[in-house]
C-alpha cells in the first residue's frame, strides 16, 4: 500500500540531489538547444495530474517551432523531422524530461508513478483507466521499463495499474534501476511483466 508521506520524502531525497548533481548536464543541455535552433529552451505543456488536476510539465525542447498542435495525442519518436538534432539525443537519453524534476520538487509529479497524460486523454479515460489518476504521475514508470512506445496504450494502462496495485518501496528502486538500462540500452518490451498485469498481446511476438 501506498505511503503518501514516506513516498514525498523518497521523492525530495532524488529529486533535490539529482537537480544538483546534474546541474552541468542542464547547463550543456540548455546551451546547446539555444544555440542549434531558434526558439526557447524549455517547452511547457499541460498535464493531468493527481485526481486530474491540471498541471504545467517541464522539458527541455526538442523539436524546431512548428504548427502543429502541441495537444495533439500523436506521439512523436525521435526520427520525426520536426525533432531538431539536439532533440533525437536528449530524447534519447531521456535528458529532455530532466525540467520534470522541479515538477517533483513542487509536488506535482513524483519520481516514480504512471507518466502525466493530456488533459484530453483524461477527459476520454474509462472508469478502468481514471484509476491510473489515484496517484501522483512520474517521471519515470512501470510502463517505461516495460517497453514504453513500443507497447500499445492499454498496455501501457495495465502496467501502469499493476504498478499501483503492487506499489512498494523497493518496486520503485527496481524501476529507477531500470531507467537507467532503458537509457543505455533502449527500450524493450518485457514479456514476463504484461504477463504479470494480464496482457495477451495478440499477433505480437
Amino acid at each position: 500500500m501506498m505511503n503518501n508521506f514516506s513516498k514525498r520524502v523518497f521523492d525530495l531525497s532524488v529529486a533535490i540531489p539529482f537537480l544538483v548533481v546534474l546541474s552541468p548536464v542542464f547547463f550543456i543541455t540548455a546551451l546547446a538547444v539555444r544555440i542549434t535552433s531558434p526558439g526557447p529552451i524549455f517547452f511547457t505543456q499541460e498535464r493531468g495530474g493527481l485526481n486530474g488536476n491540471s498541471f504545467n510539465a517541464y522539458k527541455f525542447r526538442s523539436m524546431y517551432i512548428n504548427n502543429e498542435d502541441p495537444n495533439s495525442p500523436r506521439e512523436i519518436d525521435g526520427g520525426h523531422p520536426l525533432v531538431t538534432p539536439v532533440g533525437r539525443v536528449i530524447r534519447r537519453l531521456k535528458i529532455d524530461e530532466l525540467p520534470q524534476l522541479w515538477n517533483v520538487i513542487r509536488g506535482e509529479m513524483s519520481i516514480v508513478g504512471p507518466r502525466p497524460t493530456l488533459m484530453q486523454q483524461i477527459e476520454k479515460y474509462s472508469d478502468k483507466q481514471r484509476r491510473r489518476l489515484e496517484v501522483l504521475p512520474g517521471l519515470t514508470g512501470w510502463a517505461q521499463v516495460n517497453g514504453n512506445i513500443k507497447l500499445s496504450w492499454d498496455e501501457r494502462i495495465s502496467l501502469d495499474l499493476w504498478y499501483i496495485d503492487n506499489y512498494s518501496f523497493l518496486l520503485d528502486i527496481k524501476i529507477i534501476w531500470m531507467t537507467f538500462s532503458v537509457i543505455f540500452f533502449g527500450e524493450h518490451s518485457n514479456r514476463e511483466a504484461l504477463d504479470a498485469a494480464g496482457i495477451r498481446r495478440r499477433g505480437r511476438k
